[in-house]
């Protein structure tokens, strides 16, 4: 995302002055039927760095008969939190401690029924030359400065190693990954957030050209590809055998994050803000797997959400109402690539939930109430979002974007629009003219599934990466699906029925020995186990790189683990 925008001193002041009243609700209001309506909270500018901050944000979403934030809790290496592994933000302005930023917003948002979901930068490591004050920051501890294993940066095919201003850390680095994992259990495990909502879990843009996905070149992360595949090569960035293992390192990420946090917390909502770029599948060559989603930052979320370790997609759909066709700052038909994409992500929901994410920074308000309506409404096919979620609280509107002191004001003026008639929206009543309830959703509160996860290490406690775990029916011995270990040894199963499964590595250059752990699966529950069969050195079945691509159509590829 787009999170940089200067802001004036005197929207700070303004922030503490500007309340919602005057768009009080009726005392008289009903409830609308359940929707997700949501900001997200950036924690580069005002809304989370002080009590009063805080205060103003959970009354404006009050106001707004919303029922969720979506709080930028983690930016880059840095947390608006005092409980986690990640050092507390030292900006100057945050207040400082013994105020924590995420608990008090729970306290405030809790009191007023409004959920709040930790919204976590996965692969951002840091944006300045400067190197962070903390000695602990993983940027000091492992960024540019640190050679071999210790050093988690994410390559360009060219050698560079910023993204824009960013540094960032590489998903096929084992302890890279690893440490994104924590991030997310951290908050989990000391904080009662709602849930968990991933940004930048992908590979960066500023590639070497459009649709060449030119970053992951990390050493660490090269030489596993070169391990699970027998090459020797350096791979090129449009190599497909390449580009579907980096796809593949996301998705892990996703899935562990998934089970881990469930594990801590069955009821935690995982939610992912996704990419999509430009118009939309059905209108780009080779449909959704032609997409700059896929093709060129290596982001499955479809697969995502038909494996069902997401909860809820936010895409990102980020388009100006007013863009028609080219023009200055147009770039081609947004209001269609907004359109096209909503129908999309709707229609490939795979018993899962989608909320519309849209850029009010970019549209005029009468445009961002229009974009809401639509996201709202059903695809040709009848499905339909569960909500929406708009970026962002602190740039409510394309004035403020050009000039930040309107923030407060333009706010007052959004929040008028989406809950009473008004000269933006000629339809009544207005979209949020109510308080709605939050979606229910059934596979976690009424769960008939559960999940399995488990890691494959020597007795030494050396992982085994990259090895084909199988999973069968414990009385029927049918094989249900494979999975591929991660760097740490890793893997995990999502939505199981529930009974006893037998979890099986074989290892083919070991005379025929294998280890197979028989498990039991319960209801809303993640069951672990561990495998320990060999001695290092004795590498297992590896999978088979030569498929690329997901097609949801075969089987044969989910069985194949290989997302």
């Amino acid at each position: 995302m787009q999170r940089a925008i200067n802001i004036s001193v005197l929207c700070l002041l303004l922030l503490t002055l500007v309340t919602p009243a005057s768009v009080a609700a009726s005392p008289a209001q009903e409830e609308a039927a359940p929707e997700f309506r949501a900001f997200w909270v950036d924690a580069f500018g005002p809304g989370l760095w002080t009590p009063v901050q805080i205060d103003q944000l959970v009354a404006d979403t009050k106001a707004a008969n919303m029922n969720a934030i979506v709080a930028q809790i983690v930016r880059r290496g840095d947390c608006f939190c005092n409980n986690a592994m990640m050092p507390r933000s030292q900006e100057p302005g945050l207040a400082p401690a013994p105020f924590d930023p995420l608990q008090y917003l729970l306290d405030k948002a809790h009191a007023q029924g409004i959920q709040v979901h930790a919204w976590v930068i996965a692969t951002s490591m840091w944006n300045y030359l400067a190197a962070p004050v903390n000695p602990e920051h993983v940027f000091n501890q492992h960024g540019p400065s640190k050679t071999g294993r210790d050093n988690w940066l994410m390559y360009r095919y060219d050698g560079a190693i910023r993204g824009g201003s960013d540094y960032l850390l590489d998903p096929g680095h084992p302890d890279a990954a690893d440490y994104v994992v924590k991030m997310f259990t951290s908050i989990v495990e000391n904080y009662d957030v709602d849930g968990v909502n991933f940004d930048r879990i992908r590979y960066p843009d500023q590639n070497l050209a459009a649709m060449v996905p030119s970053w992951g070149y990390n050493p660490v992360a090269v030489a596993r590809f070169q391990d699970a595949t027998g090459r020797t090569d350096i791979p090129v960035p449009t190599d497909p055998v390449w580009m579907q293992w980096r796809r593949d390192q996301v998705t892990n990420l996703v899935r562990r994050v998934y089970l881990e946090t469930t594990a801590l917390k069955p009821d935690i909502r995982v939610s992912v803000a996704t990419i999509t770029y430009g118009y939309g599948p059905q209108s780009t060559p080779g449909g959704y797997e032609g997409t700059r989603t896929y093709a060129e930052v290596l982001q499955d979320w479809r697969g995502w959400m038909q494996e069902g370790i997401v909860d809820i997609n936010m895409p990102m759909n980020y388009k100006r109402e007013h863009c028609t066709q080219d023009g200055p700052g147009c770039f081609g038909n947004q209001r269609l690539m907004y359109e096209q994409w909503n129908e999309f992500t709707k229609d490939n929901q795979y018993d899962r939930q989608a909320a519309i994410g849209a850029a009010v920074y970019l549209n005029y308000i009468d445009g961002t109430v229009a974009q809401i309506r639509k996201a709202l409404a059903p695809s040709a096919a009848g499905n339909q979002a569960v909500g929406w979620i708009a970026y962002s609280y602190r740039t409510p509107d394309a004035l403020t974007n050009a000039n930040q002191s309107l923030g407060p004001a333009q706010r007052i003026e959004l929040i008028r629009a989406l809950t009473q008639p008004s000269e933006y929206d000629p339809i009544t009543p207005p979209v949020f003219a109510e308080p709605a309830p939050l979606p229910a959703m059934p596979w976690k509160d009424q769960p008939t599934l559960g999940h399995l996860m488990g890691t494959v290490k020597t007795p030494d406690g050396e992982p085994f990466d990259q090895l084909l775990v199988y999973l069968y029916d414990a009385e029927t011995d049918e094989l249900i699906a494979t999975r591929v270990t991660d760097g740490t040894g890793w893997f995990g199963f999502a939505n199981l029925a529930p009974g006893r499964y037998k979890v099986k590595v074989d290892h083919a250059r070991a005379h025929g020995h294998h280890s197979t752990v028989t498990v039991g699966v319960s209801v809303g529950q993640v069951a672990t186990v561990e495998l320990t069969p060999f001695k290092w050195g004795e590498e297992g079945n590896r999978p088979d790189h030569s498929k690329e691509g997901f097609d949801p159509s075969e089987p044969e590829m989910f069985l194949n683990g290989e997302r």
